[in-house]
């Protein structure tokens, strides 16, 4: 999503959920093949790019103050790959407001990397066939082409599969972070060998429960390794599992953050409520690319 005010170009830069997050196998470079269900929440940073002398980078927002604006930022990197490859001079203010956690597992700089190379496209009037964003986007993170869509899909590889799911409704779901950062390089760390099956859905699910029921029969790989890189990660699936219409419960991505889904908007928000009071962020929002309201309340 973007638009334009003047000269400027915003991109909204939306929260990558992981579902479900199978780990397939290591491969010999190092990198882990992975199978995952991917869906973005309508919580977002903003990136804003405007015409100017030199590339800059401003960062605002109430997460603005943890990070940094340095050369390797994942926003520059993905700014100056961009010009490189279409050999233009990167003459741009980036804005960044940071409205979601850092190293959270909701594919944060990677979202913003995205979000910059879609907005630098247009602000530069890049046409398609002159760069493959995506093959440009994995050399900065390997959730930078699916965030590059930014609707719910599978993923494969080590991020560079991409197969868009166009049938899947959105739903209300709960986001909760203990405020601790965790990179996912430590989680891997802690991952043994016990690897999985890919798990694809075989038809696409038309309600909360049956999208639920799939999803009970999968899991997310790295929820374990998470916890035991961070305790909190099981009071925060405990406390969501606790609250009322509360479906399932479970981390995304290497955490630190996790996810409720729920049967109506009203009891995620209630929800969300209840455990900011326990001095958590937590938002409760709808998965993006709405086709219609879940009916089986």
């Amino acid at each position: 999503m973007s638009a334009s005010s003047d000269d400027t170009i915003r991109v909204y830069a939306r929260a990558k959920i992981n579902l479900y997050l199978h780990v397939l196998n290591r491969r010999e470079d190092g990198y882990h093949e992975l199978d995952s269900l991917f869906v973005f929440g309508d919580l977002a940073d903003v990136i804003a790019v405007t015409p100017a002398r030199s590339l800059s980078l401003e960062i605002e927002g109430p997460f603005g103050g943890k990070l940094s604006d340095q050369e390797d930022n994942s926003v520059l990197r993905a700014a100056r790959l961009l010009a490189d490859a279409v050999q233009i001079s990167p003459q741009t203010k980036i804005t960044l407001t940071k409205n979601l956690p850092i190293a959270a597992g909701l594919g944060g700089g990677s979202a913003d990397a995205a979000a910059v190379l879609r907005a630098l496209a247009e602000l530069w009037k890049i046409p398609s066939s002159a760069v493959d964003l995506t093959l440009l986007g994995l050399g900065i993170g390997s959730d930078v082409p699916a965030c590059l869509l930014s609707e719910p899909c599978y993923v494969g590889g080590i991020g560079e599969q991409i197969e868009p799911i166009p049938g899947l409704p959105a739903f209300p779901i709960l986001l909760v972070n203990p405020g601790i950062e965790l990179a996912t390089s430590s989680v891997f760390g802690t991952f043994g060998r016990e690897y999985s099956e890919a798990a694809r859905f075989t038809e696409i699910p038309s309600t909360i429960s049956e999208l639920v029921s799939l999803l009970q029969t999968r899991q997310n790989d790295l929820q374990r390794p998470a916890i035991k890189k961070c305790a909190g990660i099981e009071e925060i699936l405990h406390a969501i599992n606790e609250t009322e219409g509360c479906l399932l419960a479970r981390l995304s991505g290497s955490g630190a953050t996790c996810f409720g889904i729920f049967g109506n908007i009203v009891d995620a928000k209630r929800a969300a409520a209840l455990l900011k009071k326990r001095g958590w962020w937590a938002e409760a929002t709808f998965t993006a690319k709405a086709e219609r309201p879940w009916e089986d309340r």
